[in-house]
């Protein structure tokens, strides 16, 4: 039975792969998307505010958030007729910023709401991954904070870790979408043993450094020999950016998720590694970029 007729969920962006941590890390961050659904009975209204709009009120009911909201209803053996879905979009689409995971992992979960059913998280990841593919953006989005997931027989399993006080990101958002598909293209189908045991060390210090407070050795903890070079191609002046991060006093700097947004970890205010890496952009590859500095989302999906 149907225990509501409107509800409404906040989603935080994440970035993923945090360096080394290739499909398996990911942390939230402070920036937003609200979605809105009422059951109405009747047909379907999408109304889209803010980032992407024009483009995915076009989608009508192909849109990433009517579906998995309606797809969920069914799955949970509900048929609500008519939907009137309102999404308020703050975090840019196709710029490793986790907007694709914000849209299924927030429909999923209002369907939930309004179904009345209470889902313990790896089942929502469950209901999620379906509509997004991989659980490294839609883990942190709902849990907050720094996360590790994983699927096990084609099951999310995840943990959430603490993330220590003050650390800031910094996202330096280019112009240009970069498709996640794209970027996986761009992947080679095996890599050198070196490699692989470079980046088990990597992950497994960066995992380590973050829980100890050492924050100093985050540098080194996220480099990647596993995709970013790879896919720096695809994102001209990659390297160039993100060691000017570092000469500008970034603890580390990486890809995040797919792509092209750069990011900085930081534990001061952020604002002139921002700005160095947005001037370095622009002199190295003439790509204008912006910089938003953001607070660590530390809890996750709210449903309001």
């Amino acid at each position: 039975m149907i225990e509501r007729r409107e509800v409404r969920v906040r989603v935080p962006a994440s970035t993923a792969n945090l360096g080394p941590g290739f499909d398996v890390l990911g942390m939230a961050l402070g920036l937003y998307n609200e979605i809105e659904v009422e059951l109405t009975g009747v047909g379907l209204t999408l109304e889209v505010e803010g980032e992407g709009a024009e483009r995915l009120q076009a989608l009508g009911d192909r849109n990433l958030v009517v579906r998995s909201v309606t797809e969920t209803l069914e799955r949970l053996g509900l048929r609500p007729g008519g939907v009137r879905v309102r999404m308020l979009n703050r975090i840019p689409l196709s710029r490793g910023l986790g907007s694709s995971s914000a849209a299924a992992l927030g429909g999923v979960a209002a369907a939930a709401a309004l179904a009345g059913v209470t889902l313990g998280p790896e089942e929502l990841l469950d209901l999620a991954l379906p509509f997004e593919g991989h659980p490294d953006n839609i883990t942190p989005a709902l849990l907050g904070g720094l996360t590790v997931s994983a699927l096990v027989e084609g099951r999310v399993r995840c943990v959430k870790l603490p993330v220590p006080e003050g650390l800031r990101a910094v996202a330096v958002i280019p112009e240009f979408h970069l498709s996640t598909a794209k970027a996986r293209k761009a992947l080679p189908a095996t890599v050198p043993r070196a490699d692989a045991v470079f980046n088990v060390g990597r992950a497994a210090l960066f995992l380590a450094a973050m829980q100890a407070g050492r924050l100093d050795l985050l540098r080194e903890a996220a480099q990647d020999r596993l995709h970013q070079p790879y896919r720096a191609p695809l994102v001209p002046g990659m390297a160039e950016v993100l060691a000017e991060g570092e000469r500008g006093g970034a603890l580390a700097c990486f890809l995040s998720g797919a792509g092209p947004t750069l990011l900085a970890l930081t534990s001061g205010d952020g604002d002139e590694i921002g700005r160095r890496m947005v001037a370095c952009w622009k002199a190295r590859a003439n790509v204008t970029a912006r910089a938003e500095v953001l607070e660590i989302d530390r809890d996750g999906l709210k449903v309001l």
